[in-house]
């Protein structure tokens, strides 16, 4: 199955839904592409490609919330009614065949459960009808309300069940509490249950409050810095605190390759056995693993550039672990693929398992 249930709704065709238009763009099998798609090649074999990290929109649920496309932050392009050929026009000339779409939370701080639903069911059946309108091009993440958990688990599965999507994109905190709070156990649970990958975002506002004031001034640091840390932190509580061990079978894969953390395994091994006053109930803290063991059974993303990331991404986690990530629309990286390809010492079997074969594997996708 290459795309999301086919359903149908009123709001289908609507300005307020995640509908296409006309782009003149549809694809074919393979060795039948359409003039101007990048076809990746490995060796002689025509290879497809998933992009795991693709944002975007959907205006009725923003305006839910007095929110609308504006300014860097909700760009016009999120809104796949008015910017799918533009999308489409990108990812032919990137190279990319799937995106993996996916809706940045911004809705945890919504206290009203009834608004909460009404977000999270425009937003399902939003995703679901982009899908189904163009299923050789699109999978995507259901969105939950994670601040209610219980409501986020049947969010869930409905998304899952109901809408065909493929997993569930989350933010690296909720209003500030951290994911790996034993509140949200009953999410994990059903995020276990199903099977689904958990794409981990960080959240605009995750850093340290105490840090915030220091990303001020030149060099975007909210996001260069504050995002990654928000991801390293967010990932440190789910391994510290225990949900990996309580739910051994969970797929997660985080964007920005995991933030720092990759990069201090080896300090993140040594933190419980120097200071196990601060890790009660093991050599390494209450868990049943050395962190960096963790690492392995995690995805990320491959946003970090240059290929020496990529090679130090595959010595710490495994070249099986990674996925190909463009941060879709937002101008990071119009060169994942080539990143990839260029990425020294990447055997074959690697570069085709990361540009798409490890994505298709986890999202159910036929390439």
């Amino acid at each position: 199955m290459t795309g999301c249930t086919d359903i149908t709704s009123s709001t289908a065709g609507s300005k307020d839904g995640l509908v296409f238009v006309a782009c003149g763009l549809e694809s074919g099998p393979p060795g039948h592409e359409n003039p101007g798609r990048r076809a990746v090649v490995i060796n002689g074999t025509r290879v497809r490609t998933v992009d795991i990290h693709a944002h975007c929109a959907v205006p009725a649920a923003l305006a839910l919330m007095g929110q609308k496309l504006a300014g860097p932050g909700l760009r016009p392009d999120l809104d796949m009614a008015t910017a799918v050929g533009l999308r489409l026009k990108n990812m032919d000339e990137q190279g990319i065949d799937f995106e993996a779409l996916s809706i940045n939370p911004n809705w945890y701080g919504v206290a009203d459960r009834d608004l909460a639903e009404q977000i999270i069911q425009l937003q399902n059946q939003a995703l679901a009808e982009a899908c189904a309108k163009n299923p050789d091009r699109f999978v995507a993440f259901a969105s939950v309300a994670l601040q209610f958990p219980d409501l986020a688990a049947a969010q869930l599965e409905a998304g899952v069940k109901t809408y065909g999507l493929r997993g569930v994109a989350i933010g690296g905190n909720v209003a500030g509490d951290e994911i790996a709070d034993s509140k949200f156990d009953p999410f994990w649970a059903k995020v276990e249950q199903l099977g689904v990958l958990a794409f981990i975002h960080p959240q605009s506002d995750g850093a340290p409050a105490q840090l915030a004031s220091r990303f001020t001034g030149n060099g975007y640091l909210a996001n260069v810095i504050g995002n990654p840390l928000e991801t390293t932190i967010a990932l440190s509580h789910l391994i510290f605190e225990g949900t990996l061990d309580r739910f051994p079978g969970l797929k997660i894969c985080a964007a920005h390759a995991g933030g720092f953390l990759p990069s201090y395994a080896g300090r993140f091994d040594r933190g419980g056995p120097v200071r196990p006053d601060l890790c009660p109930g093991g050599t390494h803290g209450p868990i049943r693993k050395s962190p960096s063991e963790y690492l392995r059974q995690l995805y990320y993303d491959t946003m970090v550039f240059r290929p020496e990331g990529v090679r130090h991404l595959v010595a710490e986690v495994g070249a099986g672990q990674l996925m190909v990530g463009t941060d879709y629309p937002y101008p990071w990286t119009t060169t994942a693929i080539d990143l990839i390809l260029e990425t020294p010492d990447l055997s074959d079997a690697d570069k085709v398992a990361i540009l798409g074969g490890t994505a298709a594997g986890l999202l159910g996708i036929s390439v």
